[in-house]
């Protein structure tokens, strides 16, 4: 389970005075195994810079993180076993779909062979078995969102932290996937964190929701 417990944030913003944007204001919130919780909120409201702070990319001023009952508010991000999953896919176009998604793997120093034996197998789940050796980029937008995930799901992360990964699809595509990704991110039993601007997004993928203003949740339902 994710913990955020009494966490604190604040960004000085130039001006005539200077000024504080606040983030987090002793901010508290849980996550637990198998379940999505969607933060909601204002554009500069700070709900990236949470997701970084959970990621390990952005250092709190104040309050922990903690995971499984550890505190890892100083532990470097490749060691919090996390997966950060971004709008733009971040996907690598000199690989192919399978090398794409073994990756991770690899980088784990699992053998290449056995990293792409279990990347074709995700992938045939995925519904991409017909596209293993493809370029990433000659997918659709919907497919290349499905290798992402499968890339971030094949490491068997501790906890997904999706920052409002359908925003560049258009509307038909986006309701399709919302209901893809809380499927397949469900029965991986992945603690999820969703950062997004869309009400109808978290609703048809989270348990529980929460508006960030001014550093404080406020509960949607």
């Amino acid at each position: 389970m994710l913990e955020l417990t009494a966490l604190s944030k604040a960004f000085g913003v130039a001006g005539t005075p200077p000024t504080r944007r606040v983030i987090a204001d002793r901010l508290n919130l849980g996550v637990a195994s198998g379940e999505t919780v969607a933060l909601l909120g204002a554009s500069g409201s700070g709900k990236s810079t949470l997701l970084k702070i959970v990621a390990g990319l952005e250092a709190p001023d104040a309050g922990s993180v903690r995971f499984a009952g550890e505190d890892i508010t100083a532990l470097a991000p490749e060691r919090r076993h996390f997966a950060l999953m971004f709008q733009d896919y971040a996907l690598f176009p000199h690989l192919d779909v399978r090398d794409n998604v073994a990756f991770g793997l690899v980088e784990q120093r699992v053998a290449k062979a056995a990293a792409r034996a279990k990347a074709q197998a995700l992938l045939e789940r995925f519904d991409l078995g017909a596209h293993t050796r493809s370029r990433v980029w000659t997918l659709s937008g919907g497919e290349q969102q499905r290798v992402a995930l499968a890339r971030a799901l094949i490491t068997q992360p501790r906890l997904m932290l999706l920052d409002e990964p359908f925003a560049a699809l258009d509307a038909d595509l986006r309701a399709s996937l919302r209901e893809d990704f809380r499927a397949r991110i469900g029965a991986a039993g992945t603690a999820c964190l969703l950062v997004t601007h869309d009400e109808a997004e978290a609703r048809a993928m989270a348990a529980r929701a929460f508006r960030l203003v001014d550093g404080r949740l406020l509960a949607l339902w």
